[in-house]
């Protein structure tokens, strides 16, 4: 029995596959051989476009990337520029720095030379009046001791207010 059925499910099965194996002829026209033809040749146009495409997809790509090299050289360039003029600022800060410096110290020397220049000047000038205030009392005193023997210079050592 169990044979039986065995044989039986595989007969069921075999007749489910044969029509599967089996190949029916496809009807193939003239027609269908010309479209075949148009359709290849127009896969092979839409290849040459492609592949045209590509070319110029990388044509751009390399025009981009020269494009993209002369702008970082130009920009390489225009911060050489920049380095140069902040150096050059930095130069001239530091000659400013020298300039005033040289400039307040010519200042503080030249005050400091006219006031030693004044009291080396004052000095002699001082002397002298010392002497001539002490020749004046000298000359006063002389005048006051003769005017007690002569009437009429005490009298004008009086209205000038020297006796």
């Amino acid at each position: 029995m169990k044979a039986l059925i065995t044989l039986l499910i595989l007969l069921i099965l075999s007749a489910i596959n044969a029509p599967a194996q089996e190949q029916q002829p496809v009807p193939y026209t003239l027609a269908d051989r010309d479209r075949l033809i148009k359709v290849e040749n127009e896969i092979s146009s839409v290849r040459n476009e492609m592949n045209s495409l590509r070319n110029e997809m990388n044509s751009l790509r390399n025009e981009m990337n020269s494009l993209r090299n002369e702008m970082n050289a130009r920009l390489e360039s225009i911060d050489k520029q920049f380095e140069y003029q902040q150096k050059q600022i930095d130069d001239l800060k530091t000659l400013f720095y020298w300039g005033f410096g040289i400039i307040i110290t010519l200042i503080v020397f030249m005050l400091g030379y006219m006031i030693w220049d004044r009291r080396t000047a004052l000095k002699p000038a001082l002397v002298q009046a010392e002497e001539a205030k002490d020749k004046t009392i000298n000359l006063i005193v002389a005048l006051r001791e003769y005017a007690k023997s002569h009437p009429d210079l005490a009298e004008i050592l009086k209205t000038y207010g020297l006796l």
